[in-house]
C-alpha cells in the first residue's frame, strides 16, 4: 500500500515491485520464473519456465566439472 492508495496491492504487484526497485533493475528481473498448476487432489506442480533467465542446476554451459 501506499500513503495515497489504501488498497492493499496483489502478490503479482508487491513482487514486481520488490524485483524492480533494486538499483539497475529492469522489468526483466521481474519476469516470471515458474508455472504453477494445481492438479487437483491437494497436488501441485511447479515447473521453471523454458524463457527464465535464471534456472537452478549447474551451468550447462560450464564444461569444467568439478570432483
Amino acid at each position: 500500500m501506499t500513503d495515497s492508495d489504501q488498497t492493499p496491492h496483489t502478490h503479482d504487484e508487491n513482487r514486481h515491485d520488490q524485483l524492480t526497485t533494486a538499483p539497475n533493475a529492469t522489468e526483466e528481473d521481474a519476469a516470471p520464473r515458474i508455472d504453477v498448476t494445481d492438479q487437483g487432489d491437494g497436488v501441485t506442480r511447479i515447473d521453471i519456465r523454458d524463457d527464465a533467465a535464471v534456472r537452478p542446476g549447474a551451468d550447462p554451459e560450464d564444461t569444467e566439472q568439478t570432483d
